[in-house]
């Protein structure tokens, strides 16, 4: 524990700090043209889904061969990106590393609209929605979507708790010194911070129950992803068959979670000017997580393909030339290249874990993780066992049409407007608990 201030280099202490982290909640330059983007590309999504709920999913490129496209794919990635909030927040914060402090509430933002809009476009890949609740209706516990269902909302929920106990004593600071907020905003704020008096008790209370949902979310997180994987590897399909999906994707979701963060720290970091706390040590720690998390799912990328590039049965061999050298070989290869293995040769080297390299360099990262969700999903569907004869010339292979592109944004914006309401509600790096590492008295963050 850092050695506290004397009263009065406390307050001073924590009256710049709040200055520092409360100033981009009330800087709205630009924000009004960014909402209006987000909602531009809602009401575009939202014609795009009206017209599949009336005509059917005859209007996307799915067929009876090539089932799951853009939308599972976008699901896939969506849950993978999720976990970063468990990364973050609960494995290095249950080993006590400092250094995550300022970007914990940034990845557990993220984690929360990732993981809530997983499940929605679960409901947008439906061609009746209507049936969802007979899901729970008539559960079967034998059934790997009745578990994919259950860990991603139980995520959801611990994920939201993660979130929100830490803002409770930002919200009393917040209900201070933002008087000149909206009254809707006071209200949260009065909300949130209710019966909060920043007593010794009331922070031991919610350090306790931070560390109890950091410890339950690590299983939940594990089993989230886990369970996904499940969806794919319990058929025989070639591509899907295999036993290591389960740590598989757990370890690409690693990687899509902390280059998710990393983007995420750049903006803020630029737009919120918070270059005092958000460090280029933080993208330093962070580009080396990188590397940790790339090598593992490297090492994985090897296995998915040396092991039945190897036995060669009939299926897979069909499966690996279509990836290879085939249709897909393009979008394979520059995913291998520019997505994972350029990436974490460069990051090896210290100058590009600097904010601007770093951040370039996980845009790279997560369009090759999302791509990556792709080449997992549809490939491996246009070698059914079953003769293909006597359908018609599309059914036989998958192209994306303009309404499943629309809708595929949706969900995009969707992640991307949650985060922006939270950041413009809260700070994004919590005033506690950098007041706290600073020395500052707790008796004073009321």
């Amino acid at each position: 524990m850092n050695q506290t201030l004397n009263q009065e280099d406390s307050k001073n202490t924590l009256r710049k700090i709040e200055d520092d982290l409360i100033r981009p909640l009330r800087n709205h330059k630009g924000f009004e043209l960014w909402i209006l983007f987000l909602l531009l590309m809602f009401i575009i999504g939202g014609y795009a889904y009206i017209i599949q709920l009336k005509d059917g999913l005859g209007v996307t490129g799915l067929r009876d061969y090539v089932s799951w496209g853009l939308y599972i794919s976008n699901f896939v990635f969506f849950v993978a990106a999720s976990l970063i909030g468990m990364l973050i927040s609960s494995v290095l914060g249950l080993l006590k590393i400092k250094w995550i402090t300022p970007i914990s509430r940034i990845a557990e933002m993220i984690a929360l609209a990732f993981a809530m809009w997983a499940g929605l476009v679960i409901i947008i890949d439906m061609g009746r929605p209507d049936r969802f609740p007979y899901v729970l209706l008539h559960a079967r516990l034998q059934s790997p979507i009745l578990w994919d269902v259950t860990v991603v909302t139980t995520y959801v929920a611990i994920s939201t708790l993660l979130l929100v106990l830490p803002l409770i004593p930002d919200a009393s600071i917040l209900k201070r010194r933002m008087t000149d907020a909206p009254k809707w905003q006071q209200f949260i704020y009065t909300m949130v911070s209710s019966g909060w008096i920043a007593s010794p008790e009331q922070y031991a209370i919610i350090r306790k129950s931070m560390r109890i949902l950091a410890i339950l979310i690590v299983p939940v997180a594990l089993a989230i992803h886990t369970v996904t994987s499940w969806l794919f590897a319990s058929t025989l399909r070639p591509g899907w068959d295999t036993t290591i999906f389960g740590p598989y994707f757990v370890t690409g979701a690693f990687v899509a979670g902390v280059a998710a963060v990393i983007i995420g720290m750049y903006f803020f970091r630029v737009n919120y000017r918070l270059a005092n706390y958000i460090t280029d040590f933080h993208f330093n720690r962070m580009g080396q997580l990188l590397v940790l998390v790339s090598l593992v799912y490297f090492y994985f990328n090897i296995n998915e393909f040396l092991v039945p590039a190897y036995k060669m049965k009939t299926m897979d061999v069909h499966h690996l030339h279509g990836l290879f050298a085939g249709k897909h070989a393009v979008m394979f290869w520059s995913v291998q290249l520019f997505g994972l293995i350029i990436p974490l040769i460069l990051l090896i080297f210290r100058p590009f874990r600097k904010p601007l390299p770093i951040m370039v360099i996980s845009i790279f990262v997560i369009i090759g993780a999302w791509l990556k969700r792709y080449l997992i999903v549809v490939p491996a569907q246009e070698h059914t066992f079953l003769p293909i004869q006597n359908v018609p010339e599309n059914f036989m292979v998958y192209q994306p049409t303009a309404v499943e592109i629309m809708l595929t944004l949706l969900p995009i914006a969707g992640v991307l407007l949650i985060i922006t309401i939270i950041a413009k509600l809260f700070p994004v790096i919590p005033i506690w608990e950098i007041a706290h590492e600073k020395g500052v008295d707790e008796s004073i963050l009321k």
